[in-house]
């Protein structure tokens, strides 16, 4: 018991840090190569942030809880959208280009979250399934990184210069940064989960509670660190590239390793449902505002994606 808190005591007070190192770096590696500050938040930071899930689902399923790196898949979702953009909103509204996220980034991720729906309504997940949603990881990827090469957007924030001549010195701190959010982020979920067995509760649950809330936390620290920066734009990169990588890499990690996995009912009439519910209503609430080029994510907005998230949490024990 003891050594679960102290896991997550020492987690949280890493996470603080190398969460605001590691926002610095990347917003320093835009400026240098002037990159949208979007593409940094989907590439760079959601890919990153990203990967605890990824290893956690991996060990999960290595371990023989495949259901636990499921959960943990469609719980860091829910928890990226109702509390991580719930909570940054609040603290400060996020404002959003139209003009470089609104064909592109949100019709990806919406049209990957129904085809993975599609992929659990047999309640199966194998080979398959996983090689489908790799294809889709590739075609993102291929597809984001050219449309790169025609943006050039620059943090208009970020009042340090930058020397160009520390590109290799930009690209170690962050990398150093990452692997210490990544650490972090570890020791919560293994101090979290520890104490969640305890109490008995499922794989399943454990994976959409604790584990998703654990692995969400690199994506709430660089959001809220980039919101305080006023660096908004890339808070949505952020977000919807981690969103993107959950649903269509963690989501097909445990299946690579067991297949096929049994996915339970509650998953999709449930959680998957919430799942979809959160993101439309992310799409929603980023084309509805009075400005045609800009639109707002406030306050309102994040406390209605809070309430889902505690409303979600009461029936889900």
């Amino acid at each position: 018991m003891l050594t679960s808190i102290i896991s997550l005591v020492s987690g949280f007070l890493l996470l603080i840090w190398s969460a605001d190192a590691f926002t610095n770096n990347g917003a320093k590696i835009a400026k240098i190569f002037n990159i949208s500050p979007l593409i940094i938040g989907v590439i760079i930071l959601g890919f990153g942030t990203s990967a605890p899930e990824m290893v956690v689902s991996g060990l999960a399923a290595f371990e023989g809880y495949p259901k636990m790196g499921i959960g943990n898949a469609l719980g860091s979702n829910i928890i990226n959208i109702a509390l991580v953009l719930g909570i940054t909103a609040i603290i400060l509204p996020i404002k959003i280009n139209l003009g470089v996220v609104k064909k592109r980034e949100w019709g990806y991720l919406i049209t990957v979250t129904l085809i993975s729906g599609l992929l659990l309504l047999d309640r199966e997940l194998d080979n398959i399934d996983s090689f489908v949603l790799l294809t889709l990881l590739a075609f993102f990827l291929f597809y984001t990184l050219k449309k790169t090469k025609k943006d050039h957007h620059e943090f208009d924030n970020l009042i340090t210069e930058i020397d160009t001549q520390q590109k290799g010195t930009t690209w170690f701190k962050l990398i150093v940064s990452l692997l210490f959010l990544l650490g972090s982020a570890q020791l919560i979920v293994f101090g979290g989960s520890t104490l969640a067995t305890k109490f008995g509760i499922s794989d399943l649950v454990v994976g959409l509670t604790i584990v998703a809330l654990g692995t969400s936390l690199p994506e709430l620290a660089v959001s809220i660190s980039s919101a305080l920066k006023n660096q908004t734009e890339m808070v949505v990169g952020n977000i919807i590239g981690s969103n993107l990588f959950n649903t269509i890499c963690v989501l097909a990690i445990p299946s690579l390793i067991i297949s096929p996995i049994q996915v339970p009912k509650d998953l999709i009439i449930r959680d998957y449902l919430v799942m979809l519910i959160l993101t439309i209503l992310l799409v929603v609430f980023t084309l509805t505002d009075q400005s045609k080029k800009e639109r707002v994510v406030g306050r309102f907005k994040g406390g209605v994606f809070i309430s889902i998230f505690c409303v979600y949490y009461y029936f889900l024990f």
